[in-house]
């Protein structure tokens, strides 16, 4: 379960003038935002845009057990943080290459995932390969084929993972 995010921990001053931000208030029916006290900048905190591939070779899901913090160990699809100018779908091709060393066709979005207190907002496309060797690569223990009775539901990374699975098999199986 993920923990309600507190901007509070992420920035203590100001990028413009360097004085102190705090919590405040701008508008009454606004959730609070850090606010410079002295220049009264406002620092507006973005979510982050991650994308991701779930696809099968075999008629199995493929897996990938996290080599990296957070979910270390935890079974996931390939993906990550899309960079500043890159498109989303650029970003789950790309971070599917670096993870699990396969080329990849974006086939169609299987949904866009955020939760109450995460940061993340998660964009899944459904996919399939176009070549490459499957390996664990970049931030990879293992990559691992499941079939759909067998895909490890209680050692799964984040919520965005369990829900695109079953979106997937909804839509598709």
């Amino acid at each position: 379960m993920s923990t309600p995010f507190d901007q509070t921990l992420e920035f203590r001053f100001c990028p413009k003038c360097g004085a102190e931000l705090v919590l405040g208030r701008l508008k009454d029916h606004e959730p609070e935002r850090m606010v410079c006290k002295a220049c009264e900048f406002v620092l507006f905190r973005d979510p982050k845009l991650a994308a991701g591939t779930l696809f099968q070779q075999a008629s199995k899901f493929v897996l990938l057990r996290r080599a990296i913090e957070p979910g270390y160990g935890k079974w996931v699809f390939p993906g990550g943080f899309v960079d500043r100018g890159e498109t989303v779908k650029d970003a789950a091709i790309r971070e599917t290459r670096e993870e699990a060393n396969v080329d990849v066709g974006i086939r169609e979005l299987i949904d866009v995932y955020s939760y109450p207190g995460s940061p993340v907002v998660v964009v899944v496309y459904a996919a399939d390969i176009l070549g490459g060797d499957l390996k664990a690569a970049d931030e990879t223990l293992e990559v691992k084929m499941f079939d759909q009775a067998d895909i490890p539901w209680g050692e799964l990374a984040f919520p965005s993972t369990r829900d695109a699975l079953k979106a997937y098999i909804l839509r598709f199986l």
